[in-house]
């Protein structure tokens, strides 16, 4: 009898083990290989992107109110179901059409490349996006190494945070496991690193900044 109670009660914990389970998805990923070196596989530079820029952007302009002139050339961003948003304190949220194509592709092959590893779904956050001259000169009040010649100037260029990502909640408010930044970082290296080789896009891995800084080709 205490045999049957103790096999009963085994079998009880099991069945409540894996309704808990399906209550969330579980993170067992894999495949998940990132990139041999952020630096090295993330390297172009600042005049091979500026050169692209140049090319296919907007002219760059000096203060906020100009960009509104230049609004049947730019696409506005908002938060959404592919990526989040930082506050851009010192950008504009505009990009040309083929950068903002860039950006939801990116969000998408990000959120499909989790899935598809079996991770819970998180977004990208976007830091930075278009700058007049006048937001480099405030931000250079902040940080000298900011560029009097930006690609941000062209509605090119915007910047992915590689620390912070936006997770995304079960809509039936089921619990959701946590991924780690560090396991995110290895996937969206991996996304990068595809739209790198398709030739869509030049990217630099800034460590100081935590980002990744794109630009549209």
């Amino acid at each position: 009898m205490t045999r049957y109670i103790c096999l009963v009660a085994a079998l009880v914990c099991l069945l409540s083990c894996k309704e808990k389970d399906m209550s969330m998805k579980m993170n067992n990923p894999h495949n998940i290989r990132g990139v041999v070196s952020y630096k090295r596989s993330f390297g172009d530079l600042n005049d091979v992107q500026l050169a692209v820029a140049k090319k296919i952007g907007i002219r760059p302009i000096a203060t906020r109110e100009e960009a509104e002139a230049e609004k049947g050339r730019l696409v506005e961003l908002a938060p959404c179901v592919h990526y989040g948003m930082d506050s851009l304190t010192h950008s504009i949220p505009f990009l040309i059409p083929r950068a903002a194509a860039l950006l939801d592709t990116l969000g998408v092959n990000f959120l499909d490349s989790l899935a598809a590893k079996g991770l819970n779904p998180n977004r990208i956050i976007v830091t930075s996006v278009l700058r007049t001259r006048q937001d480099v000169q405030r931000l250079r009040r902040r940080n000298g190494n900011a560029s009097l010649n930006s690609c941000h100037f062209y509605g090119t260029t915007f910047d992915v945070s590689w620390k912070r990502f936006e997770k995304v909640e079960d809509p039936d408010g089921r619990p959701m496991q946590d991924v780690s930044a560090d396991t995110l970082k290895l996937v969206l290296s991996e996304v990068l690193r595809d739209l790198k080789k398709a030739e869509k896009c030049y990217v630099k891995y800034e460590l100081k900044q935590g980002c990744f800084h794109i630009t549209a080709r």
